[in-house]
C-alpha cells in the first residue's frame, strides 16, 4: 500500500458494525466492510468462529480466519447466557448496522432479534444473511451455499453435460451473498441518512445464486428453454472455450465478436474459417454442430504450442486469452502485483501472511487491510472497557461468571 493510500480517509469511517456470524458469507461481509473502515466487532461464541477451523493451517494459526476476519475486533460472549445478551444489547446501542448469518428466528429466541433491536436503536440497519430468507414456506430449512446452489439453479449448469453437475471448488454462493449484503447495507445507511428510518436487509443464499440466472428465466417463460451445462463452453458461441497446450494446460480464448474472430483466424492462418458458411456468421458457429467442429480445429491448433507463448500471440493480436492460472501463476503474475491483489499483511506469530487485495479500488478513498484476523477474544476486555465503560471488577466478574473470555482465558481452557 503506497504513502497516499495510506494516509487518505476511509469511505467507512464511522461506520459501526456489530458481527454476529459464522463461517463464509456473514463474515466476508464484515471483512468487507472492515476494509474499507467500517469499525467491525465480532462477537464469538466460546469455541470460536468455526471459520477457524476451516482451511489450511500453521500450528496453531487458522490461515483462512486471518483474512475473513482481517480488520475486525473479536470478543467473546456467551449469548446463551442473559448477562451476555445484555452485554450484546448494550453494543447495538452503539452501533449502526448489526450483520447476522443464523437461521431465522434463532437471534429472536435469544431477545436479540430485530424487534428487540429496534426498541434500543431505532434507526438500527440490521442485515441478516440466510439459506432461504426471512419468511416463506422453505425458510426455516437449513441451507449452506452449496445446498442454495441447487435449490437456486446453479448446479444444474454446472459442469460438463455427460456427467453429474459439479461442484465449484470455491464458495461462490456466499461470497456473492455477502456483496449483495454490503450492497444492501450501504443503501439502507443512504435511506436513514436521509430519513432517520433503519430497516432489514434480508439477504438469502439461494437468491443471490439464482439472480445468477438472469438470462435463462424470460427464456424459459418466452421459449419454455430448460438450458443443460455446457462444460467449459459459452451457450451458443464459438469460439469461446478451454483449449488445450502443449505441456498439459489450456487456454481460455472468447473469440466473440465478428472483429475479434477475423482476428484469431488470422493468427491461425486460416481464411477458409472466414468464408465457409458454417462458421462466417456469430448464428451460424453457434450451431452446435458446427460449434463443435470449430472448436476441434482452435484445439488441433492450440496443441501446437506452450500455454505462455499462444497466450501472448492472441494477446498481441487483439483476441481475449489467458492461460487457466494456478494460484502459483497467479503469485508469479506482475498484473497481479501491480493492483495489490496479493496483499502482504503483518501476522504476530508468522511474521506476514499474504492475502487476497482490497476489492474493488476506490480512487479517493481507497480500501486497506488495517490488520490481520485477531486472536479469538483478542479484543472482549478493550470493548468491555472503552466501548462500554465497563469498570475492571464488572469484566473481572463477567470472566469469572464465563459470560464473557479474554485471549488469556481462552488459552487456558
Amino acid at each position: 500500500m503506497n504513502a497516499a493510500a495510506a494516509s487518505s480517509p476511509n469511505a467507512l469511517d464511522g461506520v459501526r458494525v456489530l458481527e454476529i456470524c459464522t463461517t463464509i458469507a456473514g463474515p466476508a461481509c464484515g471483512r468487507l466492510l472492515a476494509d474499507f473502515g467500517a469499525d467491525v466487532i465480532k462477537i464469538e461464541p466460546p469455541d470460536g468462529d468455526p471459520v477457524r477451523q476451516l482451511g489450511n493451517h500453521v500450528g496453531d494459526v487458522a490461515l483462512y480466519a486471518a483474512s475473513i476476519l482481517r480488520g475486525k475486533r473479536s470478543m467473546v460472549i456467551d449469548l446463551k447466557n442473559s448477562e451476555g445478551v445484555a452485554l450484546a444489547l448494550a453494543l447495538i446501542a452503539q452501533v449502526d448496522v448489526v450483520l447476522e448469518n443464523n437461521r431465522p428466528g434463532v437471534l429472536e429466541r435469544m431477545g436479540l432479534g430485530y424487534e428487540a433491536a429496534k426498541k434500543i436503536k431505532p434507526d438500527i440497519v440490521y442485515a441478516r444473511i440466510s439459506g432461504y430468507g426471512q419468511d416463506g414456506p422453505s425458510s426455516q430449512l437449513p441451507g449452506y451455499g452449496a445446498i442454495c446452489e441447487a435449490f437456486g439453479g446453479v448446479r444444474h449448469l454446472t459442469g460438463d453435460p455427460d456427467r453429474p453437475p459439479s461442484r465449484v471448488a470455491l464458495a461462490t454462493t456466499d461470497y456473492l451473498s455477502s456483496v449483495y449484503a454490503a450492497f444492501g447495507i450501504l443503501a439502507a445507511l443512504r435511506h436513514r441518512d436521509r430519513t432517520g428510518f433503519g430497516q432489514v436487509v434480508d439477504v438469502a443464499l439461494y437468491e443471490a445464486a439464482f439472480s445468477q440466472m438472469e438470462s435463462v428465466v424470460p427464456a424459459y417463460d418466452k421459449l419454455g428453454n430448460i438450458p443443460i451445462r455446457q462444460g467449459p463452453n459459452l451457450p451458443s458461441m464459438a469460439p469461446n472455450s478451454l483449449y488445450p497446450t502443449r505441456e498439459g494446460g489450456y487456454v481460455l480464448i472468447a473469440a466473440n465478436s465478428r472483429s475479434t474472430y477475423e482476428r484469431l483466424i488470422q493468427v491461425m492462418d486460416r481464411p477458409d474459417l472466414l468464408t465457409d458458411p458454417r462458421y462466417a456468421t456469430i448464428r451460424s458457429r453457434g450451431l452446435k454442430a458446427n460449434m463443435q467442429s470449430l472448436d476441434a480445429m482452435v484445439a488441433d491448433w492450440t496443441r501446437g504450442f506452450d500455454g505462455p507463448v499462444i497466450e501472448k500471440l492472441l494477446q498481441d493480436a487483439g483476441v481475449p486469452a489467458s492461460r487457466v492460472f494456478t494460484i502459483q501463476d497467479i503469485f508469479d503474475d506482475p498484473h497481479y502485483a501491480a493492483r495489490d491483489m496479493i496483499a502482504r499483511v503483518p501476522h504476530p506469530v508468522l511474521g506476514e501472511v499474504r492475502q487476497t487485495g482490497v476489492v474493488p479500488k476506490l480512487s479517493a478513498t481507497p480500501g486497506r487491510i488495517r490488520h490481520t484476523g485477531p486472536e479469538l477474544g483478542a479484543d472482549t476486555e478493550s470493548v468491555l472497557r472503552d466501548d462500554l465503560a465497563l469498570a475492571p471488577d464488572v469484566i473481572a466478574a463477567l470472566v469469572d461468571a464465563g459470560v464473557v473470555r479474554t485471549t488469556s482465558t481462552v488459552e487456558s481452557l
